[in-house]
C-alpha cells in the first residue's frame, strides 16, 4: 500500500508511475477524493461525539424543568453520532479499498512501457553453443528427460491432469542438487533457511499484493478460506506481519524452500510441452527486510546472488530491467535473468528479483523503531533456484548421444556424477 499522506502532499509521482505502467491515472484522484471524504466524515463524527459527551454531562446539572429537553437532545445526538460513525466507517473502508488498488510506485530507472519494453542490461555466461557446428540437432528438455528416465509427464497427467509431472531417478536428484546448492550459497551469505507453509490466509495473500491482477493464477480453498502460494515470498512476507523489527545490524534475510502452485490461467498453448510452465514446482526464494534507504543496494545484492548461482550451472543468460507495465502490483523495480533455450532459440526467465520498497510492509504492518518512532521497512525477493532451471541445464549441457554433462559445481551434490547417461 502506498503512503496516502505522501500522496496527499504530492500526487504527481503516483500519476507518473501509473502513466509509466500504462495504468489508470485517474485512480490517483479517486483515492484523493475518497481520502478527503474519509477525513471529513471522521471530523463530523468526532465533533458530534464531543457534543454528545458535553450534553450527557449536563443532564445531571439540569433543573427538573430543563431535564426532559436535555435528555431529548442527548437522545437525538446519540442517533446522529451513530449515523455519523457508520458514514465514517463506510468512507474509511472505501478509501482503503481504493488505496489498495494502486500498484506500488516505480522507482527511478524503471523502464516505461509494457511486456516488450524491457531493457537488456548485459549478457553473461558466454555465447550459446553452436550445435550445428558440433554436428547434431539439440533435443528438447522433455526428450532428454524421458531418455534419462528423469521426467514423466504422461503419468503426471494421468494422476493429476495436464501440466503435472514426476521427477524420478536422476531428475529428482538434479532438482535436489540444485536446491541444496542454492541453500548452501544462501547460508554462506547469511540467510536463515526456512521451510515455509504453502497455505496462507487472505490477509497475508492480499497483503503481499497478489490478489489484484494475479488472483486468477492462485489456487483457493473456499472450505478453509486459504490460498495455495505460488512462491514462498508470500509466507516469508507474512512471517513478520504486525511486528516491529530490529534492523540496526542490517537486513534480515531468509531463504524459503517450498513447493509452489500456480493455475497458469490465461496461458493456454504457451509452453505446454514438458516442465516449463506447470502447476506445481519447487523453488528456493530469497527474501529480505531492510531499511527503505538501503533497498536499492540490497536489490543489487540479490541480483548478484542469483547470477552467482547461474554461473555455477554454467548457463548463458541475459539480465533485463523489466518495464513498468510488466511489473506486479507490489514491485517498484524488477530484474530478470533469462537463460538461453537452444531448442526454441529464445531466452527463458529463470530468476526474478523485485524491490517492493515499503508497499508490502505497509499492508502487513511490518515496521522498525528508529528515533523513538516506528517506520515501515522495505521488502525484497529473488529466485535462487527453481524446477524450471532443469530445462535450461538439460538442453544446454546435452551431448550428441542423449547424455547430459553435469555442471562441475553440481557434481558434489550428485554423488560425483559427471555425465547422466540415457536409460535403455
Amino acid at each position: 500500500m502506498i503512503d496516502v499522506r505522501a500522496l496527499r502532499d504530492n500526487p504527481e509521482p503516483a500519476r507518473a508511475s501509473q502513466r509509466a505502467r500504462g495504468a489508470d491515472v485517474g485512480l490517483v484522484d479517486r483515492i484523493l477524493e475518497a481520502d478527503a471524504l474519509r477525513r471529513s466524515a471522521l471530523q463530523e463524527f468526532e465533533a458530534l461525539r464531543a457534543s454528545q459527551k458535553e450534553v450527557s454531562k449536563s443532564v445531571g446539572r439540569a433543573s427538573a424543568e430543563d431535564r426532559p429537553a436535555v435528555l431529548a437532545r442527548a437522545k437525538d445526538l446519540a442517533e446522529q453520532v451513530k449515523s455519523a460513525e457508520a458514514r465514517a466507517n463506510e468512507a474509511d473502508a472505501q478509501a482503503d479499498r481504493l488505496a489498495r488498488l494502486l500498484p506500488n510506485l516505480i522507482v527511478d530507472g524503471t523502464p516505461t512501457g509494457g511486456e516488450d519494453d524491457y531493457v537488456v542490461l548485459r549478457h553473461e555466461g558466454g555465447d550459446p553453443r553452436d550445435f550445428a557446428a558440433e554436428g547434431f540437432e539439440p533435443a528438447d528438455h522433455l526428450a532428454l528427460g524421458e531418455g534419462l528416465d528423469a521426467i514423466d509427464t504422461k503419468r503426471g497427467a494421468k494422476v493429476s491432469g495436464a501440466r503435472f509431472y514426476y521427477l524420478k531417478g536422476v531428475g529428482a536428484r538434479l532438482e535436489l542438487a540444485l536446491m541444496m546448492m542454492a541453500l548452501d550459497q544462501a547460508i554462506d551469505a547469511g540467510f536463515t533457511p526456512m521451510m515455509t507453509p504453502t497455505l496462507v490466509t487472505p490477509a497475508v495473500m492480499g497483503g503481499t499484493g497478489f490478489l489484484n491482477e494475479h488472483s486468477d493464477e492462485i489456487y483457493y480453498l473456499p472450505a478453509d478460506d486459504l490460498y495455495l502460494t505460488g512462491t514462498s515470498e508470500v509466507a516469508l512476507a507474512g512471517y513478520h506481519a504486525d511486528e516491529i523489527l530490529d534492523l540496526s545490524a542490517g537486513p534480515k534475510r531468509y531463504l524459503g524452500w517450498s513447493t509452489c502452485y500456480r493455475r497458469e490461467a490465461g496461458s493456454a498453448g504457451k509452453d505446454t510441452r514438458g516442465i516449463i510452465r506447470v502447476h506445481q514446482f519447487t523453488k528456493a526464494e530469497m527474501f529480505s527486510y531492510c531499511r527503505p534507504e538501503d533497498a536499492a543496494e540490497e536489490h543489487e545484492r540479490l541480483l548478484a546472488w542469483e547470477e552467482a548461482m547461474l554461473a555455477k550451472v554454467e548457463l548463458p543468460y541475459r539480465v533485463i530491467d523489466t518495464a513498468a507495465g510488466d511489473l506486479g502490483t507490489s514491485a517498484a523495480r524488477k530484474f530478470d535473468c533469462e537463460a538461453w533455450l537452444p531448442t526454441q532459440e529464445r531466452w527463458m526467465e529463470v530468476t526474478s528479483t523485485s524491490n517492493c520498497t515499503t508497499f508490502q510492509a505497509r499492508r502487513l504492518g511490518i515496521r522498525e523503531r528508529r528515533d523513538g518512532q516506528t517506520h515501515p521497512v522495505a521488502t525484497l525477493n529473488g529466485t535462487l533456484a527453481t524446477t524450471r532451471w532443469l530445462v535450461a541445464i538439460l538442453e544446454n549441457h546435452q551431448l550428441a548421444d542423449g547424455s547430459v554433462r553435469v555442471p562441475e559445481a553440481m557434481r558434489p551434490y550428485m554423488g560425483g556424477l559427471e555425465v547422466l547417461e540415457p536409460v535403455g
